[in-house]
C-alpha cells in the first residue's frame, strides 16, 4: 500500500512541474473533542505549537489552474503528549487539499486540513 501511496504522489509531483511555490501554509486543526476549528498560519521551514502538537510545513505549492487548483505540502506533525516516542511523527508526508484521504492525518483527538498556500 505504501509503494502505491509513493508512486501516486512521485507522479503527481512530476505532473505539477510548472507549481507555484509558497512560503506559507494555512491548515485548519479540529478539535474532535470541543468542535472547534483553529486556523493555523505555518511559514514554511519554523515549527508551530498548536496545544498538543507540533507542526511544521516544509514546503507548499500552489497548481497553476484555475478552474480545479490543487494546493500540496509536505507537512510533519509530532504529538508531544507522546514522551516514549518523542521523536517520531505521527504524520510526516505530502498532504493534498482536494483529496486529503490521499494521506490522511489519523489522530484520536485532532484532525488536519490543508487550506492555503502563499
Amino acid at each position: 500500500m505504501f509503494k502505491i501511496i509513493s508512486l501516486i504522489l512521485l507522479l503527481s509531483t512530476s505532473c505539477f512541474a510548472s507549481e507555484l511555490e509558497g512560503t506559507f501554509t494555512n491548515i485548519k486543526v479540529l478539535d474532535k473533542i470541543s468542535s472547534k476549528n483553529t486556523l493555523v498560519k505555518l511559514k514554511n521551514g519554523d515549527e508551530a505549537k498548536h496545544k498538543d502538537l507540533l507542526i511544521k510545513s516544509l514546503k507548499c505549492s500552489n497548481s497553476e489552474f484555475d478552474d480545479n487548483p490543487e494546493i500540496t505540502a509536505y507537512i510533519q506533525v509530532k504529538d508531544i503528549t507522546n514522551k516514549d516516542k518523542n521523536d517520531v511523527f505521527v504524520f510526516n508526508g505530502w498532504m493534498f487539499s482536494s483529496s486529503p484521504s490521499i494521506a490522511p492525518f489519523d489522530h484520536p483527538v485532532y484532525d488536519i486540513w490543508l487550506i492555503g498556500c502563499y
